[in-house]
């Protein structure tokens, strides 16, 4: 693969309760541990809200593509991830599972299923995780 962009950022602190900062400085934030991970939660993110937020953004990006790429024009559209962290099956880690929910103005249901279906082919987040991560995808015409 050639890389065509590359972002850095460093974690200090205690981990999921420390800080964390791109190198530019653009991201720049405190984190936390949930309390339903047994942290103090709080008005701090977390490292699954990073992700979530990150594989919303690329996959609407993908979804877009595909749109575009076959001529349909969305009046509008949102993609919402939704990850989750838990015990691995063997008991020996930790797990996330994603959901991701698209809601694709202007076209029919077919059309919206069809158009996620090939965005999580092109996504790179789905292609980082598929076969590591259960994704299950949602499209909602709306």
């Amino acid at each position: 693969m050639s890389t065509l962009y590359s972002a850095r950022a460093t974690a200090t602190g205690n981990g999921r309760s420390g800080h964390t900062r791109s190198d530019d400085g653009v991201l720049d934030l405190e984190l936390a541990i949930p309390k339903e991970l047994g942290g103090a939660g709080g008005a701090a993110t977390n490292p699954e809200q990073l992700f979530a937020a990150g594989y919303a953004a690329c996959f609407h990006s993908a979804l877009l593509n595909v749109a575009r790429i076959a001529k349909i024009n969305l009046t509008g559209s949102a993609v919402t991830a939704d990850v989750g962290i838990g015990k691995n099956e063997a008991g020996t880690g930790y797990g996330l599972t994603v959901g991701l929910t698209a809601e694709l103005e202007g076209v029919d249901s077919d059309v919206a299923e069809q158009l996620v279906a090939k965005a999580h082919q092109v996504c790179p987040y789905s292609n980082a995780t598929r076969g590591n991560i259960e994704v299950t995808l949602l499209a909602k015409a709306i």
